[in-house]
């Protein structure tokens, strides 16, 4: 019977590694360091106003952590380990004063026997290195590149500087029998037709159970077992394997169901009874990344170069349309994320039809509980490697530990079926970050990755050739709008692009102090939640006021601010991901920068506000994501009184099913007035294929007191494929 023990900690800190704290507070672990110490002096929420500029100096020193462990609690042969998920970040451990472990790096569990150290029971430490700094000019991200540490907590534009610290995964005391398993997999490889799943089972244990028994058995999605093996463990490893004929395949939610296997393994005793039991739950899907259609001809003359590499998925030989969203960290401080942290966003993003999520790789690689629930919502996963818009270099040192970190990873993750990709990390290939395909990290990346899960793709970064990230704006520098932007591009893949719009009223005011609402200044609570000057590109970014200026004037207050720039979200992201969409297949992915964000912000690219409440443009991108949908392909955001006004009407299938010929009818709203201009009698479209349809023209009416009018198209006899897009209207003598 294993047993677990919750241990008791408490946390002090200390200027150097020779000198022990003075003072020990309460800890909660999972956690970090930092909010024990905030909790036990007090302090205001970190994520109000500018409270955040006082856990700057817990990132420089020495962090330690201590528990006792009791004495008895292990007999007749049992073994006592320490068990921990992960530490954040470099770290040793301790036992009455002797230095047992040591390691760098967050993703790598461990565990230690204390069976024999603590018979008479002892004191266990974690002592904390200060965060790890490369040589940089200033503090910012270029400090993270000679770590395996996320970079994002160096300060990003979303994103204060605040580097969590502590043990961030589960830890605990435990009891095990003198036989037990130590890890249980199954893998398995799919035939050419889908029909044969080819299962291999291993199993690792503790020198305790050489020569026991163990047994797996397969049981269905609906209950009954398909199959089954024994062993017997020879140098505490055993294999075996078995067929299965038919396996029920996993597809991403707007594909088809999502069928979870589970594996069961027994460890047996000398009379066959079992002694310890692990459940492994998996699905059955073949995943690809090909060639678009037709992309084999580009280039077409001479001199030759290579074609665009690969980036349309391909889920059990079908060509997935990647309509999804950049995921980000969803709490700053890692060690507070739970399975219920992660549920109402993941449900929030399967309801928005989104079905891909780029993790990125400036954030954490996420708990267990996220990828459980994204293999039964399908939602597929783009997992990166914590790279991000670094110079990460061929240092051997920082090389020795991206090994170990990457191959705890990999083989932690690959048995999720809404595993779709490996990247190597986030925009390696650009300037700032002067990586290449030869780069030390990415070949290493890329070995291990064929070396632990080679069925599963890879690529070395995003973006690379062909693929576009950006931009993030309504309107740019050059006036372009994101009509024209998205317009002309030609790219293979969209796996970033933005449109910043502000948070709501109310939201605001719960963490911005009531005498910075109002005038803005960079200054202040907006600033430090990157309303104004978090972007290099823009001062005023992310509520980006030039735009907002260019098209409603100076706002008359916070609350026209906010209607105003939610207004140009909105819209903004309805353009984007239906212009994306018209691409297919050429291109075959949009997804926006970004989902979520890890604590409260002013202004944002994000479409949920912190921690799990959808904005305004949540909604326009759900409606832009159904699968199948009416669309209008319009040339501007702004019009004005008596100008031809046009709209090419499209309807879009990215399902796996024909749609039959129907009737789009188009409806013009200006204040009262509501007007038929023009009907389409659409064809049948063919699986996973848009129709592309007539431009209808009109002249725009006078304004009717109202500043707007909304484009309305009607999808006869099926009103969840309706679509309507809103516009300022300005009359001519405006």
């Amino acid at each position: 019977m294993i047993r677990r023990i919750n241990l008791e900690w408490k946390v002090g800190h200390a200027p150097s590694v020779g000198v022990s704290p003075e003072r020990w507070v309460p800890a909660v672990v999972p956690g970090a360091v930092q909010l024990d110490w905030a909790r036990a002096e007090g302090w205001p929420p970190y994520w109000h106003g500018s409270n955040c500029a006082s856990y700057r100096w817990m990132e420089d020193v020495f962090w330690t952590y201590r528990a006792r462990v009791s004495s008895g609690a292990c007999s007749g042969g049992e073994r006592l380990l320490f068990v921990c998920g992960g530490v954040d970040y470099r770290f040793d451990v301790i036992w009455e004063g002797q230095v047992v472990h040591e390691q760098e790096g967050m993703f790598t569990p461990f565990e230690i026997d204390l069976t024999d150290r603590a018979q008479q029971g002892g004191l266990l430490e974690i002592r904390l290195y200060p965060a790890p700094k490369a040589p940089s000019d200033k503090d910012d991200l270029k400090q993270a590149r000679l770590s395996v540490k996320p970079p994002v907590a160096y300060g990003w534009d979303w994103h204060p500087r605040l580097i969590p610290l502590g043990i961030w995964q589960d830890t605990y005391v435990e009891v095990r029998p003198p036989a037990h398993f130590l890890d249980c997999e199954v893998t398995y490889s799919l035939d050419s037709t889908l029909q044969t799943a080819h299962l291999e089972t291993a199993v690792t244990a503790s020198p305790g159970a050489d020569g026991r028994e163990w047994r797996w058995t397969l049981m269905a999605p609906s209950g009954g077992q398909v199959a089954r093996g024994q062993g017997r463990l020879a140098g505490g490893r055993g294999r075996d394997s078995a067929k299965l004929e038919n396996p029920e395949l996993w597809w991403p939610h707007d594909h088809g169901s999502q069928p979870l296997y589970v594996a069961t393994f027994e460890l047996l005793d000398p009379s066959g009874q079992p002694v310890e039991r692990r459940n492994v739950r998996m699905g059955f899907r073949r995943v690809k990344l090909v060639m678009h259609e037709g992309a084999w001809d580009y280039p077409s003359g001479f001199p030759k170069s290579r074609s665009h590499p690969p980036i349309t998925l391909e889920i059990n030989g079908r060509a997935i349309f990647a309509r999804g969203t950049n995921w980000v960290p969803p709490e700053i401080f890692p060690g507070t994320i739970t399975t219920e942290t992660y549920r109402p966003l993941l449900k929030l993003a399967h309801d928005a039809h989104l079905n891909l999520l780029r993790s990125w790789g400036g954030g954490i690689v996420n708990k267990e509980g996220f990828f459980d629930l994204c293999d039964e919502l399908g939602l597929l996963v783009w997992q990166e490697f914590p790279l991000a818009c670094n110079p990460y270099e061929d240092d051997p040192a920082y090389l020795r530990v991206l090994d170990t970190e990457s191959r705890s990873i990999i083989q932690r993750v690959r048995r999720h079926p809404c595993l779709a990709m490996w990247c190597g990390g986030n925009e390696l290939f650009n300037s700032w970050s002067g990586m290449t395909d030869q780069s030390l990290a990415l070949r290493l990346l890329n070995r291990n990755c064929l070396d632990l899960d080679p069925t599963t793709p890879f690529i070395a970064t995003s973006p690379l050739d062909g693929m576009g990230h950006g931009d993030y704006r309504f309107r740019d520098e050059h006036g372009q709008e994101v009509h024209q932007i998205f317009l002309k591009s030609n790219h293979t893949a969209c796996p970033e692009f933005g449109c910043p719009g502000p948070s709501s009223v109310e939201y605001l005011k719960r963490f911005i102090p009531e005498s910075e609402l109002w005038p803005l200044r960079a200054d202040s609570s907006w600033g430090i939640h990157h309303g104004l000057g978090a972007w290099g590109g823009e001062a005023t970014s992310w509520l980006c006021l030039p735009a907002l200026q260019h098209y409603f004037g100076e706002p008359a207050g916070l609350e026209a601010l906010v209607a105003q720039g939610q207004w140009l979200q909105t819209e903004g992201y309805k353009v984007i991901y239906e212009e994306i969409r018209r691409k297919k297949p050429v291109c075959s992915m949009a997804l926006n920068w970004c989902y979520n964000e890890p604590w409260p912000s002013a202004a944002n690219n994000s479409i949920v506000n912190w921690p799990a409440e959808p904005k305004p443009a949540y909604h326009a991108v759900a409606a832009s994501c159904r699968p199948v949908m009416a669309s209008a392909r319009i040339p501007k955001f702004s019009w004005i009184e008596g100008e031809e006004f046009e709209a090419e009407l499209w309807l879009l299938n990215d399902s796996p099913a024909p749609i039959p010929a129907g009737r789009i009818d188009v409806v013009i709203v200006v204040g009262d007035l509501q007007a038929e201009v023009g009907k389409w009698e659409h064809p049948a479209a063919s699986p996973n294929r848009h129709v592309r349809g007539p431009v209808l023209r009109w002249r725009l009416p006078r304004p009717q007191g109202s500043d707007r009018f909304i484009l309305r198209l009607l999808v006869d006899g099926i009103p969840g494929r309706d679509s309507a897009y809103t516009m300022p209207l300005k009359p001519v003598d405006g």
